[in-house]
């Protein structure tokens, strides 16, 4: 008997995964493993026989030791992954299980890779990053540098996302994070460091047009593939990832809410009462989200992931742009889905490598994106999946562009 469990399984990332692999014949059993005991047993009676839930404490290695004993393989969407990311996959490497998560906090991307001797010495596989950025992007940008192109000289990645039926605090907090981190950019083959609200950052706000949704200005973010990309893809020279977050004035609220100083955890004594600013600000924030969704008059959750991969092929420059839209699914399903195939992969033993590992690093690109077609085939993503728009540019600055379904 084969068994899965998703921890964090009731959240918008996690409940899409769940459903997915519910609906897929990998797994005998499908665990979900929630704090929310409740809630995870009401979603485990509104799916088949074969899932069940667990209360899991993320916050106790005990109690996240008797979930995963036992499995197959656990998947961990329990953000925020700054603080949830390592010791859930020290977890993992204790008990002996293989892994996979959506890690998308740079700062624990790299503290997660510093424990790749330790999951080799246990035998187990972690991939790390298996989302939409982090996780499709860099397959993509592995397909393109593996089939495409001799040398890639640049990877820079944009990405949208909005109007999911709500968001929850752990969202906002990585949201918070990111813009008040360091964030490293991999440029004429060096890293810098900027951050997105300071002058450094504002220098890389540049205006976006996402297919499908308009043209937005995209801000640098803290997203792990500017620090893996560049180990595996030899001799590049550019890696940056840029995004924002629908509406425009809602991601403003949350920029303007951290350029006030809001949003520390330091506990301050108000009319008596202890009050963490960033509990506050998380809890405002929220609040504030359903107003600007109407006024912006997203009626759907919207998403579109763009990726530019300039290179040389037989010794001419040449560009493409990948591009993935869709309406009726955000970040839930562009996240969700991608990870629950990662673990479908590595059932099926179509990911071997040990240790801790990002996306490029250990999945195959053609796989990926066959059993896509696959799963994502009459979902709410899209009859036939998800449309790869590509749009090639050759030496001579010609633009073609090819529908591709997955």
């Amino acid at each position: 008997m084969s068994k899965i469990t998703v921890l964090g399984g009731c959240g918008g990332i996690g409940s899409v995964a769940v459903k997915t692999l519910d609906s897929l014949d990998f797994f005998d059993e499908i665990v979900i493993g929630e704090k929310r005991y409740d809630a995870a047993c009401e979603a485990a009676e509104s799916l088949s026989d074969k899932v069940s839930a667990i209360e899991v404490d993320a916050d106790d290695p005990a109690s996240l030791k008797a979930a995963i004993e036992g499995s197959k393989i656990v998947l961990n969407t329990v953000g925020p992954f700054y603080t949830y990311g390592p010791p859930i996959l020290m977890a993992a490497i204790e008990a002996g299980v293989d892994y996979v998560d959506v890690c998308d906090d740079l700062d624990a991307t790299e503290r997660m890779l510093e424990l790749d001797d330790e999951a080799k010495a246990a035998g187990i596989s972690a991939l790390i990053g298996m989302g939409n950025s982090p996780g499709m992007a860099n397959v993509i940008a592995r397909w393109c540098a593996d089939t495409m192109l001799d040398q890639v000289e640049e990877v820079n990645i944009y990405h949208a996302h909005g109007g999911e039926p709500s968001e929850g605090g752990g969202v906002i907090k990585h949201r918070i994070h990111a813009m008040t981190s360091d964030i490293p950019l991999f440029v004429d083959g060096e890293f810098i460091s900027v951050r997105m609200l300071e002058e450094s950052g504002r220098k890389f706000v540049t205006d976006t047009e996402f297919k499908g949704i308009g043209t937005f200005p995209v801000y640098p973010y803290p997203h792990p593939e500017t620090i893996t990309m560049p180990k595996h893809f030899k001799g590049v020279k550019r890696v940056t990832n840029m995004g924002f977050v629908l509406p425009l004035d809602y991601f403003q609220l949350t920029m303007d809410t951290v350029a006030l100083g809001i949003c520390t955890e330091e506990p301050l004594i108000v009319q008596g009462c202890e009050v963490v600013p960033i509990e506050f600000a998380v809890q405002y924030i929220i609040s504030r989200r359903p107003g600007f969704i109407k006024a912006a008059g997203l009626r759907e959750p919207t998403g579109c992931l763009k990726v530019e991969v300039k290179g040389t092929k037989d010794g001419d420059p040449h560009a493409y742009v990948f591009s993935m839209f869709s309406k009726g699914a955000g970040a839930g399903e562009g996240t969700g889905i991608p990870a629950a195939l990662g673990v479908i992969m590595m059932s099926r033993g179509q990911i071997t490598k040990k240790g801790v590992f990002p996306p490029e690093a250990g999945v195959v690109p053609a796989d990926m994106l066959e059993l896509a077609g696959q799963v994502l085939k009459g979902t709410s993503m899209g009859e036939g999946g998800v449309p790869i728009f590509i749009e090639h540019v050759d030496k001579d600055g010609n633009v073609q562009s090819v529908d591709f379904k997955l």
